[in-house]
């Protein structure tokens, strides 16, 4: 497709949901809190340098465009979790596994939590066909896999203030938890709310995270007019902020969020720091950033054999190890903990193995905070914040090796 192929398409400056389309094949889904703008971003002048390769191909070889409007970000993000399901896009999946997403899991219990999962987490040891055991408990409801884990968390936390539920909570244990005491748990702890009560709130949540934002509204308004012709004027109440919470839904944290992804959130970022005492227990560590999220599951400790009280030459040891690893995905970055040494190495590293990644090195002051980034400029504008991320990161997690290295060694 080309930009000027957008005209006829006559986007809305609204909230919603896209699809690029190869003929009748459906290879990519978005949503957007513009469509207009989000789309239009596709066919900017420098979208090499804001997105991945794999999506400058797919906009490449699309011939259509298709799109749905919503009436918020918080159901165009639930709409778009549907429609990957149920369509499975290539360009959504061919860089992630479904241990990648994120997922909601509603548990079969009798009185039901409401969970954000990651994929690794749901089918760790069992496969992907096979059910979930959360504290020994069998799932009942998955919904998902969701792209962006933190635009989720956030949905989940709006979610919650229409239709109060439980988490953690014991039930019915008599005193009220702090959830409950700030109106996010219906009194599950305390037995203000019988069984059925919670079970039809939990079908309401359900019948949200399945999209259907339309059926839930009429069903709520029919409910709220039976409960008036009752004469039971407090559920009556109830269930009228609840229809006015989804129409007038506030997700100004989702629209922020969503300015971060166009910008390019989707990109794989690994950090590398090195950390020792005066030269002794010298170690490494890589960390990841994946979809601008820590990626704990990619991380990797490193223990230098060659380098001693020399941060350049360590960082090479560990570039060239970590390459050698090659069923490793490689990231569209790479950051070093340093200045024009450390980026200078890195990059002869790269350059031996053949690859040319972009680099971006963190330069600290004297109590080790980022003072300035320095290397690939495009990468930087358009990645600042999870360059950072991945930095802080590398920093912790080596720190936290070290210390353990060293303890064993004094104890030796």
């Amino acid at each position: 497709m080309r930009r000027e192929d957008l005209r006829k398409y006559k986007l809305p400056d609204e909230p919603g949901v896209y699809s690029f389309k190869k003929g009748r094949k459906i290879l990519y889904i978005g949503k957007a809190a513009s469509l207009r703008d989000r789309v239009r971003s596709y066919f900017a002048s420098d979208l090499i340098n804001g997105r991945s390769e794999a999506i400058v191909g797919m906009v490449e070889e699309a011939t259509s465009l298709v799109y749905i409007a919503t009436s918020s970000v918080l159901e165009a993000l639930i709409v778009e979790a549907n429609l990957i399901k149920r369509h499975q896009p290539p360009y959504n999946t061919a860089s992630k596994d479904n241990k990648s997403f994120n997922y909601v899991v509603i548990t079969k219990e009798a009185y039901p939590r409401v969970l954000v999962v990651r994929g690794r987490e749901l089918f760790q040891n069992y496969g992907f066909r096979k059910p979930l055991y959360i504290s020994g408990l069998r799932n009942h409801y998955i919904y998902g896999p969701f792209p962006h884990g933190g635009q989720l968390q956030e949905a989940v936390r709006m979610v919650r203030r229409i239709f109060p539920f439980r988490d953690k909570c014991v039930p019915q244990r008599g005193k009220p938890c702090f959830n409950r005491q700030i109106g996010l748990c219906p009194g599950v702890c305390t037995g203000e709310i019988s069984r059925e009560e919670y079970a039809r709130t939990i079908r309401k949540v359900c019948q949200l995270f399945s999209g259907n934002f339309k059926g839930l509204k009429r069903q709520l308004t029919c409910e709220m007019r039976e409960a008036a012709q009752q004469e039971d004027f407090e559920e009556a109440e109830k269930l009228h902020r609840q229809v006015s919470a989804l129409e007038h839904i506030r997700d100004v944290s989702l629209i922020k969020n969503e300015k971060l992804v166009s910008a390019g959130g989707g990109t794989r970022i690994e950090a590398f720091d090195i950390a020792h005492t005066a030269g002794k227990e010298t170690v490494g560590v890589m960390t990841v950033v994946d979809n601008s999220e820590p990626y704990k599951a990619a991380y990797r400790k490193f223990t230098v054999r060659t380098a001693t009280n020399n941060d350049v030459a360590a960082l090479k040891e560990v570039l060239s190890r970590r390459l050698n690893h090659t069923e490793w995905p490689l990231p569209q970055i790479f950051v070093v903990d340093g200045g024009k040494a450390q980026l200078r190495a890195a990059s002869n590293v790269l350059k031996s193995a053949g690859l040319m990644i972009p680099i971006v090195g963190v330069v600290k002051d004297e109590f080790h905070r980022p003072e300035r980034l320095i290397g690939d400029e495009r990468m930087i504008q358009a990645h600042e914040r999870d360059i950072l991320l991945a930095n802080n990161e590398a920093h912790r997690f080596g720190i936290a090796f070290h210390r353990k290295r060293r303890g064993k060694s004094i104890l030796r």
